[in-house]
């Protein structure tokens, strides 16, 4: 099967094909009308008429003369036909090259577009690029409608973006309050020396609840702030962060071991802290219940870039499974995270999109036996 044409080259085999047709038919009909001019033709015709042609034994002079002219004339019409094809095919390479030329430059718009479209696609946020604009000058006409009509769509993707983030922001900080007063009037509760036993154990189960809902709004609040554009970056060692925030884990079942090279890269380090923080939390809490390990490792990858390697034991995750841990409030073999599961459900999540505004990228792989394996690629540090 052949490769389909590109649209510049079709313009081209289109304009070379109508001017070669042109041309041939342009030397046909010459070629034609020169013929009926050839001597003796109106010797023939008269012929043909009842006139007599003349007697070559009685003339035999004319005779010769009229045979020359003849020869002369088909061998004037040979030299047409072959000067005339040579010239022919001369400019229509001249104008097939034009042609080319000429559908460059009327596709130059649609390049334009194209490489807009392309910077936004390629873009590490979804959001990213989104302010962008073709802003196509030029007459009003086709290319131009579809830049302008490409421009309005980007404009209104822009603000649909920008109005989730904020409405996560504003509904998250206006929640925050009622839970924080909530709490507090708990923690009043309990702590009163006549508080029942039942009184007491409503309270803790209470709290509890209030304390999932103020981390379910964390996360909310770091997604979509993380979900943005990083500001201002700063070089961050991601050995360090990882040595500060393993130490940070208290004592339990799950044994933690560090594997820390020097991994420079640049980004905001809060955030950078909070994205290694998530996956050792993960890492602890979906393992196995006995002799399970959490193994945390920094350093540059094979590819030039700086990677954060979390490794742990725990239940056996089916390959088609990983994608969607990636997704908001998606757990394994749940669409929807638990009322009484301890986490929030945001923590890949939130490490996906860190990353991502990082200019680096997540990836997870099944462990043999039982968990993940989950791998960040970061820029390295310029």
């Amino acid at each position: 099967m052949l490769p389909r044409m590109t649209i510049r080259a079709r313009l081209t085999f289109v304009y070379g094909g109508l001017f070669v047709l042109a041309g041939i038919l342009l030397l046909g009909v010459t070629y034609l009308l020169i013929q009926q001019r050839a001597p003796g033709a109106g010797v023939v015709m008269g012929s043909q008429q009842g006139a007599v042609p003349p007697d070559p034994v009685r003339f035999p002079q004319e005779t010769k003369i009229t045979e020359i002219s003849r020869g002369a004339f088909q061998e004037a019409l040979t030299q047409l036909l072959t000067q005339g094809g040579i010239a022919l095919a001369v400019v229509s390479a001249i104008a097939i090259a034009f042609g080319w030329l000429l559908a460059g430059h009327l596709l130059q718009p649609l390049h334009r577009v194209t490489e807009t479209a392309r910077r936004i696609a390629d873009a590490p946020a979804a959001d990213r690029g989104l302010h962008e604009r073709i802003e196509l000058g030029g007459p009003r006409d086709e290319i131009k409608d579809l830049a302008d009509t490409f421009d309005v769509m980007l404009a209104r993707l822009d603000h649909a973006f920008d109005g989730q983030r904020r409405f996560i922001a504003n509904a998250s900080h206006e929640l925050r309050t009622p839970l924080t007063v909530n709490r507090s009037l708990l923690e009043v509760t309990l702590y009163r020396t006549e508080t029942t036993p039942e009184l007491r154990q409503l309270g803790r189960a209470l709290l509890e609840m209030n304390a999932r809902q103020e981390r379910l709004l964390d996360g909310l609040m770091l997604l979509a702030r993380s979900e943005g554009e990083v500001g201002q970056r700063s070089y961050v060692d991601l050995a360090d962060i990882v040595e500060h925030v393993t130490t940070q884990v208290p004592p339990g079942g799950v044994a933690v071991r560090v594997s820390a090279d020097e991994a420079p890269t640049t980004g905001n380090p809060v955030l950078l802290e909070r994205l290694v923080q998530n996956l050792v939390d993960n890492g602890i809490r979906h393992n196995v219940a006995a002799d399970g390990w959490v193994r945390v490792g920094t350093g540059a990858g094979p590819d030039g870039t700086v990677q954060l390697t979390v490794e742990n034991t725990g239940p056996i995750v089916p390959r088609y499974e990983v994608p969607g841990l990636f997704e908001p409030f998606r757990r394994l073999d749940t669409e929807r995270v638990a009322t009484a599961s301890p986490g929030a459900g945001l923590g890949l999540s939130v490490v996906r999109a860190i990353a991502t505004a990082h200019g680096g990228s997540v990836r997870a792989e099944p462990r043999d036996g039982g968990g993940l394996v989950v791998t960040v690629s970061l820029p390295p540090a310029s």
